[in-house]
């Protein structure tokens, strides 16, 4: 109904109409959405809110009854360098909860995809800290401290020595305590500040089906982040635990310890059980929480009591021999927890794939719908790498650049700091992994260059099929840059060369649990001399310096990214596309931002649809809140509603990555649900956007019939490759941003206020 008004040609409304506009990425400024120089906050606070132009300052020729409003969301993921760098060190955490968002869509609950991935985040945790145990634990006090040519001219450590092995273990044993209070502090401020906002009242849904993203409680949360929280604590504090009283058995085995050390292993099987649970199951009765939260809180307090005993144990000053060697059970403990991390991603491979052969997607997904198994491998590896860096770097501190291995034998006098062989083998695998995609990169940009110049020569011909010679020159610029946007179509072999790697890379690192390091491996099977495997020794140390590279070099992307509009830009797509999901995997994962912004939008929409109508604008990721508010949306307010999407990564990033919540069925939802009245404009020079229903390149026909196949809209980028006659330089290439600066989006804005039926909107709010 309604489908070919268009507005007046006086330019005036019968009804007010608000366009708001949501940006995306790298926070545009609420001047510069709204193309005007003074705005006011009409809504919000400082980190989300929303803005209209100052009445009276500046020009606008928007038509009479059309209003414009921004609602500006970027300081919910920007903030000072500090927080940035903060967000980048949590990417293990924020990547293994993306990985449940990435499942197939089934039709049903996710099956085991769920358990697994909560219980591959917990091994996260744990493996954090591991890696804090073995710097201050093993490598300071057990390994080091104890050594007087590692003591010699640091008098930070000196006083350790003169402090019994008992005490000072339990005293070092509050570094992993207070690394994981700071983890579970910024967990909770961030759930404060961005989360537990709540939902209007939106549709129902089968409680039966899928868990889906019109469900009135998605971005609600909060209380799963809490439960999630105390869990992973009990897992950091049970690993630390079993650390300290492992120790303890080697140095004076006693009934006692025996008996902490299996109540540790209790709670840590306690905790898996109970992160096996649902995230989302409530107990009948409105308010209620989780049905195991009181399961929980009793774990809590188990937890904390056999965390005190532990230290009260371990710092009971009875002297042993010198120590030599790692500290007892150390190193078993982090080749057994990487032995776990490889079965869980076997099992999530697995099961993935045959979800994935059930599924109801009827496009083409990324990595063939294992995109879930290649993010919790990037994970698991992402972890280890840091992990690896900071051991390796520390000890390579303490023993004053003197680690031992085949290729540098132990110097007399020297502390013999053995840092585990399973952060030699990430090393190395690091080191693999990284110069294979590396190369399988640089092979895929060469071997599909040349169709997607051809592809790209298609369009241009069609949009300037016969410049003048001194246009030719700019003609081929806009060949090059339409090519290079279609490498985004390009990056699934290199994922999947990225995920068998990694999952043979985790495999491998398990041979520690035999003692096996790649030296071994190498004389053993290889039947390599002295100079093989002394070059091969070598390699891991340069694996070891790399990986160590990295991680500055995140350190430095973060200053960058926070100064550089440009870097932060291509930084905040990936970030925001991994802080949009909820937390349900890993409460140490950086806040789910959408949690805030859905709702706020949501109740602001529903509010200006009561006073008429809305035209809901989303450039970039602010299409994908776009879609998300309006599938929460109460249905007495969609026909009031239209939607106006640019530069929309729904299809082409969300859709085939996160099929299961935002796949094809989902979007044709959208567009039901506002009765199609659905603009999406995209350019074939962005690299980020695309259509959402039809084909992407020139001669093939829409993928769906309409009116799903009338939604999509492409724009000519540039306008034109000559030079106009009131200029100097021809028309520049917008690529991703601006739209709203296009002619056409002015023409999209007011076919759909012509679309908006006057009747529905002048009913009011009492309809």
């Amino acid at each position: 109904m309604n489908r070919d008004r268009q507005v007046p040609e006086d330019g005036t409304l019968t009804h007010e109409v608000v366009e708001l506009r949501v940006h995306g990425v790298s926070g545009t400024s609420a001047e510069t959405l709204l193309d005007h120089p003074v705005v006011i906050r009409v809504a919000g606070d400082d980190n989300a809110a929303f803005y209209r132009p100052r009445p009276g300052f500046g020009i606008s020729d928007r038509p009479g009854g059309l209003k414009i409003e921004a609602y500006r969301w970027g300081a919910l993921t920007a903030g000072a360098t500090v927080r940035t760098l903060s967000l980048l060190f949590l990417l293990p955490f924020m990547l293994v909860n993306l990985a449940v968002w990435a499942r197939p869509a089934t039709g049903g609950a996710g099956g085991l995809i769920g358990p697994l991935c909560r219980l591959l985040a917990a091994t996260l945790t744990a493996a954090f800290v591991l890696s804090v145990v073995g710097v201050s634990i093993d490598l300071v006090g057990w390994q080091c401290v104890g050594y007087q040519p590692c003591r010699a001219g640091r008098g930070y450590l000196a006083w350790l020595g003169s402090i019994p092995l008992g005490p000072r273990l339990a005293i070092l044993a509050l570094a992993p305590i207070a690394a994981l209070r700071l983890l579970w502090w910024l967990g909770a401020r961030s759930s404060r500040a961005f989360e537990a906002f709540p939902a209007v009242p939106g549709q129902a849904r089968d409680a039966l089906g899928e868990d889906r993203i019109d469900e009135p409680g998605f971005w609600n949360d909060a209380i799963v982040v809490r439960r999630l929280l105390t869990l992973h604590v009990a897992v950091g504090l049970g690993t630390l635990d079993t650390i300290l009283l492992g120790a303890q058995i080697h140095l004076r085995p006693t009934p006692v310890v025996y008996v902490l050390f299996g109540a540790a292993w209790c709670l840590l099987a306690v905790a898996a059980v109970l992160l096996c649970r649902p995230a989302r199951a409530v107990d009948e009765g409105p308010g209620r929480g989780p049905v195991d939260m009181r399961g929980v809180r009793r774990l809590r307090q188990a937890t904390t009591v056999v965390t005190l005993l532990s230290l009260a144990y371990t710092v009971v000053p009875l002297e042993p021999e010198p120590p030599h060697g790692q500290l007892p059970g150390y190193e078993g403990a982090v080749a057994a927890l990487i032995a776990v991390q490889a079965g869980l991603l076997i099992a999530l491979t697995v099961t993935t794939w045959h979800q994935r052969r059930r599924s109801r997607a009827g496009t083409s997904l990324w990595l063939g719908g294992l995109a879930g198994p290649m993010l919790a491998t990037a994970a698991v590896a992402a972890a280890y790498g840091f992990a690896a860096a900071l051991v390796y770097r520390v000890a390579d501190f303490l023993d004053r650049s003197d680690i031992p291995n085949p290729a540098r034998p132990v110097r007399p006098g020297a502390p013999p700091l053995e840092p585990p062989v399973s952060y030699r083998w990430a090393a190395l695998a690091g080191l693999a992994a990284i110069m294979v995609v590396a190369i399988a990169a640089l092979w895929r940009i060469v071997a599909t260059r040349r169709r997607r110049r051809r592809l790209a020569e298609q369009i241009v011909r069609r949009d300037f099929p016969d410049p003048p010679p001194e246009a030719l020159a700019q003609r081929t610029a806009v060949r090059e840059v339409v090519a290079r946007a279609a490498f985004t179509e390009q990056l699934g072999p290199i994922f999947v060369v990225f995920l068998v790697l990694s999952l043979l890379g985790v495999a491998i690192v398990a041979l520690d649990l035999i003692g096996i390091g790649p030296s071994e491996l190498s004389r053993h099977l290889a039947r390599t001399d002295g100079q093989a495997t002394t070059n091969l020794a070598l390699a891991t140390d340069a694996g070891i310096y790399v990986i160590g590279l990295v991680a500055v070099g995140i350190v430095v992307l973060g200053v960058v990214s926070y100064r550089s509009e440009g870097t932060r830009r291509s930084v905040a797509v990936l970030w925001d596309l991994g802080t949009f999901w909820p937390r349900t995997v890993h409460p140490f994962a950086p806040p789910c931002y959408a949690e805030r912004a859905v709702p706020e939008l949501a109740k602001r929409v529903s509010a200006l649809a009561r006073k008429g109508g809305v035209i809901l604008s989303g450039h970039s990721h602010g299409s994908v809140l776009a879609a998300a508010t309006l599938l929460q949306l109460p249905p007495e307010v969609l026909p009031r509603v239209a939607l106006l999407t640019h530069g929309s990564p729904l299809h082409r990033l969300y859709s085939r990555l996160c099929p299961a919540f935002l796949g094809d069925d989902v979007l044709h939802e959208v567009g039901d649900r506002v009765g199609w009245r659905w603009i999406n404009l995209w350019r074939d020079t962005d690299p980020i956007g695309g259509p959402v229903f039809s084909a992407h390149w020139p001669g093939q026909p829409p993928r769906v019939p309409p009116p799903a196949g009338t939604v999509d809209r492409r724009l000519r980028d540039p306008v034109e490759v000559t030079v106009p006659p009131d200029d100097t330089v021809p028309p520049r290439i917008d690529q991703h941003w601006p739209y709203h600066t296009d002619p056409q989006y002015e023409a999209a804005v007011r076919q759909l206020a012509g679309r908006l039926d006057p009747d529905l909107l002048h009913l009011g709010p009492d309809r």
